[in-house]
């Protein structure tokens, strides 16, 4: 019997990548929603950046006059933008100097336990924060450290006189490790899920040929498990790294008070004050202008990591 099914090496290139598509179209048809999420909200969007550079008006974005960079003058000119710039950089470096080694440790120590349903019942202690919304967690921090929480009135029972100066909400370098704390107790949880199966897939062999050798648990650790895991931790150090301008608008937002302005006051929250509160009309190209700025630091940040992290021969996120 003949087949008319032509062979494929007689099948150009845009019809193999064609048929290709038709044979795998139903992975192809579920990755669909995920698509259309990037290209709704993040490449379309890139469109609008024009307003970084542009005075906007009611006639579009085309429409719009060009300014000679009008909006970048007057951010660096804001005498509040440096400060808010620092502050940014200072409290995204403290989340990842204390807070990235956090959710590695916690997921070796959740893999050493030999209880199955005690670890799964951690896991879901543990990651059960990240879905709580900022907004929850800023009434909560409130009603614990603020001026008439409980821990201030733990603290008179003990000293009437450090209960009269509980001032830990309204302190600026006590606000920063706030932040730090309660981002860690939030995200720590999820973070271990990323980990845990990165352990899960190191090959179990070699911890049986470690403790035939004699190594005990701490030495198989430092020598299996966390060589098996090293690229996985370079990589999500990486893009760690590509978020440095990003200080956490929802956690800020929810938790600062003018009085801690000075050491916690972020661009996203610094930018929205002077945009939408202090301003009487919509400006929507400086904000815009501000987030390209941002966006191109992180992008030089993330090279940079990069580039550093594959020089030590570790895999990279590029």
């Amino acid at each position: 019997m003949i087949s008319n099914t032509p062979p494929v090496n007689a099948l150009s290139p845009a019809r193999r990548v064609w048929r290709d598509v038709w044979k795998y179209r139903w992975i192809y048809l579920l990755l669909l929603p995920a698509l259309s999420y990037f290209v709704l909200f993040r490449y379309i969007p890139l469109y609008g950046i024009q307003l970084a550079f542009k005075d906007y008006s009611l006639k579009g974005i085309a429409a719009s006059p060009w300014n000679n960079y009008a909006h970048f003058k007057r951010m660096v000119a804001e005498p509040g933008f440096m400060g808010a710039f620092r502050n940014t950089i200072v409290i995204s470096f403290m989340r990842i100097a204390f807070g990235f080694p956090v959710p590695i440790i916690l997921a070796i120590l959740i893999n050493e336990l030999r209880l199955p349903k005690y670890k799964r019942v951690l896991q879901t202690v543990y990651t059960f924060p990240h879905f709580l919304s900022w907004v929850l967690l800023a009434g909560i921090m409130l009603n614990l450290l603020g001026s008439t929480g409980m821990m201030r009135k733990i603290v008179a029972v003990f000293s009437e006189q450090a209960a009269a100066d509980w001032r830990l909400l309204y302190d600026g370098d006590a606000y920063r490790w706030m932040l730090i704390i309660t981002d860690i107790w939030k995200s720590a949880g999820w973070g271990t899920i990323i980990y845990l199966a990165a352990i899960a897939g190191v090959d179990q062999s070699l911890y049986e040929a470690a403790e035939i050798d004699g190594c005990n648990r701490f030495k198989r650790i430092l020598y299996i498990m966390l060589p098996g895991i090293i690229s996985i931790i370079a990589i999500q150090f990486v893009l760690r790294i590509g978020f440095i301008m990003e200080g956490g608008f929802d956690q800020v937002f929810n938790t600062y008070t003018p009085p801690v302005y000075a050491k916690g006051d972020i661009l996203d929250t610094y930018i929205y004050r002077i945009s939408f509160q202090r301003s009487s009309s919509l400006n929507l190209g400086f904000p815009t202008a501000v987030g390209l700025f941002k966006n191109i630091i992180n992008f030089a940040l993330l090279i940079t990591a990069n580039s550093i992290v594959k020089a030590l021969g570790e895999e990279t996120v590029l």
